[in-house]
């Protein structure tokens, strides 16, 4: 094409102004029409299509001298995240800004993602965002130009790119009557005051991509903060318009301080319940990797391997093998098992990162506390980790006997003791580290301080003897003088830090950095000075707390952050739930009997026979709790999930990987007795109406806590079990035809269902049709629930509640997260009448209105024998809420600064490429010793 000038079509107006047709048939429109008429303009108000950094990219230095440009574009949104709260419609757009290749798309134009950033930070250019519903104008294009001369008003089809002025077919139409100009300027008045302001999150990382560049892992090993933010600053959930929270970043902070002061980390994370602990253990065990401290092993139940497994690749990026308890193989992140030789294989995971069963790790220690020749724990205690990670980590503790004045610790305890002398780094997790007695703490930091006495100090120490030093920690006693606190400050000695006193007390004392014990006297500084001033530090009274509260091993080793204070600093959303079904508001009497679900007598039978089969399982000489637990859980959970796991028990079916490492079967052995009881459990129920499902049809359609319907608002529908869950799915897809049903589960399993037809699908897209208010309804399994953020919907039904206080806290937190729409979300908790289940429903609600004691609210988890009697489980619930005074030196440690967050991760430009990342997580194990000698005991404390 010519891109010389051009004469256009015009059209004269008797009154005044005309009407000009441009067409890029006749030369480049950028040369011959927008560049022209912007420069020397004063204002410039343009109707946009999609906010795109290629907005500006043919006119920014016309642009540059415009006093002021107005840009109101659309964007993918629903008009419900447009007008939610700031914060929220913030995310949603950034979400939408990063989608898709714009690391890409920035990497090839550099220079206009440079000139956009430069443009927006000026203030000259403001962008406002309209949502698609508001003002669907994809193609609705124009704009308004004022200079000396006067106005012109223009639209046509003209794209913001370069190439689409350079290439496309374009036509102008140019309007120069005060009635035209009038009219283009109404239609971008009214889109401008509907518009929102384009975030300032938006705008920085268009300056964050302008500088962005990939730089090598190894230049970083002496930098680790830096390292931190360059590989976690683009994992997946950047992509979710995310970011590691406040809290978590400040965590992986920790974790690198105590790497640098000690050599080692020893820390125990107690952050309450739904406050997300394993991204930021997860986020700690990259960077271990990253700076090749050695393999990471990390322990968790076995119900939460493929979850913890689901979690780490789906919100970091990060691929990890999880070890199969029976099949004797690690199992990939895609979900393919890499057959190996056996047991001996736990020692050499094909990743620079494994997931263990704690189960298989009790299993695997004997009644001397060493471990079993030829089990898991053997091998793994073979092996030398950089860094080894215990969730649930109050399942490791000890215990009285009677008539003893001494702890027995349990068998996962004797293993974190001895695996601690193997691993540089000790990491242990749990909301709730004391179970019954603050002892149970103790049992953790003993664990902690297996050659590492820096955190308790030596067996002298007086930090060894909780009952000695609890009165210091809660204020009920205070340090009278120097030498009644001098044993309780030097052993262990705190490292220097910022505190001047005892950077003066090392000097004084010639210790070196390493040093955290001293046999020497106050009276051996030789500075009369030095000691007054420990004596006054250590006798006052700051803030309401003594010395030993403001700084203890306890606030330097535990890290606590209570959601209350997170809420407080508006770093959690303050989101009321309200729970169905409720006295308040009875649900319908056709299908509840008070706030359960009327049974049938074939339930009721089939209930009575797992009652039976328990009692014939027990003359096994086993323990048959488990078992109960099992089959009942799984039997209140729907009536799919018994037929389903009577038949696995009856051989006919694989058992789960649950039933498998807890039997140390992979097939069960059923007996003539048993098999009876689990038939009946099989002709009770199959193929019978659930009365699950009719609630959950009833809240979906029926019950209104807003105008719209809950399935109109967009639901969740959670189960602990895949049987039920797919079940529920399968169900309701054939229930409504019409809507997309999806099943969000474990690997290979998610699905999307339409009209009981189902095709298979990845989670990652599932949250993508999520997000866009494409799929309303979805039914979601524990396993994957962690990897699933839905504040796109704003109610969620509960088939199943698990005895499992922080499980049922993750789900809500699924939905009850910055992003939602709704100023207040429902929940809808589904039982059957006359089970333990709805007993202990009962029982943990009323709990969960009662605050906590110091260091958490609830147990993770309800143990099997707590639900022999409602009575006994009232009890224990009863000793986790009794009120108890808090160490407010948490807060002020761990929660205070987080507000002002100095970690601006979202800033940096100098970042690790991905495939980096993976190539250092594919990094095997090394092959262990042939032999070790391994500690036969965890030395008794009290």
């Amino acid at each position: 094409m010519d891109d010389a000038p051009f004469p256009p079509s015009t059209t004269r107006f008797a009154d005044s102004g005309g009407l000009s047709r441009f067409s890029s048939r006749h030369g480049r429109l950028s040369h011959a029409y927008l560049s022209d008429r912007l420069r020397g303009a004063q204002t410039y108000d343009r109707i946009a299509g999609y906010f795109r950094s290629s907005i500006f990219e043919i006119v920014g230095e016309e642009i540059e001298s415009i006093g002021r440009v107005r840009i109101v574009a659309n964007a993918d949104l629903d008009v419900e995240d447009v007008e939610a709260a700031q914060k929220v419609r913030d995310a949603k757009l950034f979400q939408r800004f990063v989608e898709d290749d714009i690391i890409v798309d920035a990497t090839v134009h550099r220079g206009r993602y440079r000139k956009l950033f430069e443009l927006l930070s000026s203030g000259k250019v403001e962008v406002r965002v309209v949502a698609r519903t508001v003002a669907p104008f994809l193609h609705g294009k124009a704009g308004v130009i004022t200079g000396d001369a006067g106005s012109v008003a223009f639209m046509g089809s003209i794209n913001e790119t370069r190439a689409a002025w350079a290439h496309n077919y374009e036509l102008i139409w140019e309007d120069t009557s005060p009635e035209g100009i009038e009219w283009v300027q109404a239609e971008f008045d009214e889109l401008w005051e509907k518009g929102k302001p384009l975030p300032d999150a938006i705008i920085r990382e268009v300056g964050r991509l302008s500088r962005r560049r990939e730089v090598e892992i190894v230049d970083f090993i002496d930098e680790p903060e830096s390292m931190a933010a360059a590989a976690l600053t683009e994992t997946p959930i950047y992509r979710d318009g995310e970011t590691l929270q406040p809290w978590q970043r400040a965590f992986v902070a920790q974790f690198l301080a105590h790497r640098s002061t000690y050599g080692k980390a020893r820390i125990l994370l107690a952050d309450e319940v739904g406050v997300g602990k394993t991204l930021s253990l997860a986020a700690s065990a990259l960077l271990s990797v990253l700076l090749d401290d050695g393999p990471v092993l990390i322990l968790v139940p076995s119900t939460l391997t493929e979850q913890w497994q689901i979690e780490l690749l789906d919100r970091l990026g990060m691929p990890v093998a999880r070890w199969h308890s029976t099949r004797k193989c690690w199992i990939d992140p895609s979900g393919r098992s890499l057959k190996g030789a056996g047991a001996q294989d736990v020692a050499r995971c094909p990743y620079a990162i494994g997931i263990v069963s704690t189960g298989l790790i009790v299993h695997g220690i004997d009644r001397h506390g060493n471990p079993k020749s030829g089990s898991e724990a053997e091998f793994l205690l073979r092996q030398k980790f950089g860094m080894v990670i215990l969730d649930e980590a109050h399942k490791a503790r000890g215990s009285e006997p009677i008539g003893s004045t001494t702890r027995t610790p349990n068998n996962l305890l004797k293993f974190i003791a001895q695996v601690a002398a193997r691993s540089r780094h000790l990491l242990l997790s749990t909301a709730t580290p004391v179970q019954t007695s603050e002892y149970d703490l103790w049992d953790l930091l003993q664990a902690l301080n297996q050659h590492a006495g820096f955190v308790l100090g030596t067996a002298f120490s007086q930090w060894q003897r909780p009952d000695h030093v609890l009165p210091y920690l809660k204020g009920e006693r205070q340090v009278a003088d120097l030498r009644e606190g001098w044993q309780l400050l030097t052993n262990p000695l705190p490292p220097v830090g910022n505190d001047d006193l005892i950077a003066d007390i090392r000097d004084a004392l010639e210790l070196r950095a390493s040093d955290w014990t001293t046999t020497k006297f106050a009276s051996d500084m030789a500075n009369p000075v030095i000691e007054a001033k420990a004596d006054m530090e250590l006798t006052a009274i700051r803030e309401g707390l003594g010395y030993f509260q403001r700084d203890n091993p306890l606030v330097r080793h535990v890290v606590l952050r209570k959601r209350r204070d997170l809420e407080r600093l508006g770093l959690i959303p303050v989101l009321p739930v309200d729970v169905h079904p409720n006295i308040e508001a009875p649900p319908p009497s056709h299908l509840f009997k008070g706030l359960s679900l009327y049974t049938s007598d074939a339930f009721d039978a089939a209930y009575q026979a797992v009652g039976a089969f328990t009692k014939a399982y027990a003359k096994r000489d086993k323990p048959a709790g488990f078992m109960k637990t099992l089959l009942l859980q799984r039997l209140c959970s729907s009536q799919a999930a018994g037929v389903a796991t009577a038949r696995a028990l009856m051989g006919e079916v694989e058992l789960d990987d649950e039933v498998q490492e807890e039997l140390d079967v992979q097939v069960f052995d059923v007996r003539a007795e048993e098999r009876s009881h689990l038939r009946v459990i099989i002709e009770a129920l199959e193929g019978g109406d659930d009365p699950k499902l009719r609630a959950v049809r009833y809240f979906l359609d029926e019950h209104r806590s807003a105008p719209l319907s809950w399935r109109a608002m967009g639901a969740i529908v959670f189960s602990q079990y895949y049987d039920t869950a797919a079940w529920i799915a399968s169900a309701l897809s054939t229930s409504y035809p019409d809507q997309v049903v999806a099943l969000y589960a474990g690997t290979g399993k998610s699905r999307l269902l339409v009209g009981g037809v189902s095709t298979s699908i990845e989670r990652s897209q599932i949250k993508k049709l999520v997000a866009h208010r494409e799929v309303k309804l979805v039914v979601a399994t524990d396993a994957a629930c962690e990897g699933l953020n839905l504040q796109a919907l704003g109610t969620l039904i509960n088939v199943d509640l698990p005895w499992n206080p922080s499980r049922l806290e993750q789900r809500i937190g699924r939905i009850k997260r910055f992003g939602q729409t709704r100023s207040r979300v429902d929940m809808a908790n589904l039982t059957y009448a006359g089970t333990i289940d709805e007993q202990v429903y009962r029982v943990l609600s009323d709990r969960l209105k009662v605050s906590s004691d110091i260091f958490g609210t609830l147990p993770e988890t309800i143990e099997a024998e707590w639900i022999d009697d409602i009575e006994s489980l009232e009890k224990r619930l009863r000793e986790y809420t009794v009120p108890r005074k808090r160490f407010d030196a948490f807060e002020q440690r761990y929660s205070a600064d987080l507000a002002t967050d100095d970690h601006k991760w979202e800033e940096v430009s100098a970042v690790f490429a991905r495939s980096d990342v993976e190539k250092a997580l594919a990094t095997a194990w090394a092959a262990p010793r042939l032999s070790t000698k391994v500690s036969r005991h965890l030395p008794a404390s009290k």
